[in-house]
């Protein structure tokens, strides 16, 4: 009987284990001396961990060019929080290939050996920013929680999470704690014509945007500081096409033989963007460098 009772027993820890790996785990730290930047991921499951990245691109904020007032608001704000002065949450806006993001994890490398960290968060997990700031509440590195390319469709989970976040709960949790978020789109939302039709105008001529338009600003509103990148001209364009063949290890004269290819090469893909430069040099760089 008790051999029975024995077994009975084991087979019943062994369906409970089964049952909690299946279970939500609370998130837990990683080991913060693995690296600079993270990332949050969710497991089949629906365990979030947050991962080390082990390979961090290594941007420096000098092979950004072209960008200088955006560049300085942005180290200007990151500075501030790393040492502990405040600072606010940061909307990065504009044009595709521009160096929004670039420009994020720049200042990462520049002020990782201050203590600053990065964790990076999708879209579809911003649900989960409550246990993330909770996560790193009481380390004394300082984080910055980044969302690439965000925007959101009407009815997103994600949206009232961070809107939620935005609104206190970051410096409920401490100061160690700032969103960063690039977009696209300067509201993060769809906008569209018909929207319009909500304004209403007073006697003296004032413009009031209805609720739905209210609705759709009150999110990027929250984000202290808004950072709006441009379409670069053809001569910045090929300032940025330089400095990367230059960091490349592409010789002066070169570099200068190459202008009429990087614009060949803009114009079949259509911009003249940052990315596009960086892809170019790449290419060219790995062409010609051996005969430089």
């Amino acid at each position: 009987m008790n051999v029975q009772f024995e077994r009975l027993l084991e087979r019943a820890e062994q369906l409970i284990t089964r049952i909690e790996s299946v279970l939500p785990q609370p998130l837990t730290a990683p080991d913060w001396a693995a690296s600079v930047a993270y990332r949050y991921r969710k497991r089949s499951s629906g365990h979030g961990v947050l991962e080390p990245v082990r390979h961090v691109a290594q941007m420096r904020l000098a092979d950004l060019q072209e960008i200088d007032g955006q560049k300085g608001k942005i180290q200007r704000n990151t500075l501030q929080f790393v040492q502990g002065l405040p600072a606010n949450n940061v909307l990065l806006t504009g044009a595709r290939g521009t160096g929004k993001s670039s420009l994020v994890k720049a200042c990462l490398n520049e002020y990782a050996a201050q203590g600053l960290r990065l964790i990076e968060v999708d879209k579809a997990d911003l649900v989960d920013l409550p246990d993330i700031v909770d996560v790193v509440a009481d380390c004394r590195e300082r984080f910055i929680v980044f969302c690439d390319d965000l925007s959101f469709e009407d009815g997103e989970p994600g949206y009232k999470a961070l809107k939620s976040i935005l609104d206190g709960s970051v410096s409920a949790a401490g100061q160690n704690v700032l969103i960063y978020a690039t977009s696209n789109r300067r509201h993060l939302l769809p906008e569209y014509m018909k929207e319009n039709l909500s304004y209403t105008h007073t006697a003296d001529g004032e413009v009031h945007p209805g609720e739905v338009v209210e609705e759709k600003i009150s999110l990027s509103e929250r984000f202290g500081l808004w950072v709006s990148f441009y379409p670069f001209s053809q001569d910045e364009y090929l300032t940025i096409v330089a400095q990367w063949l230059s960091s490349f290890g592409v010789l002066a004269q070169a570099i200068e033989t190459a202008r009429p290819q990087a614009l060949v090469w803009a114009l079949e893909r259509g911009s003249r963007s940052g990315r596009v430069a960086y892809q170019f040099a790449r290419d060219y760089a790995g062409t010609h460098i051996s005969r430089v």
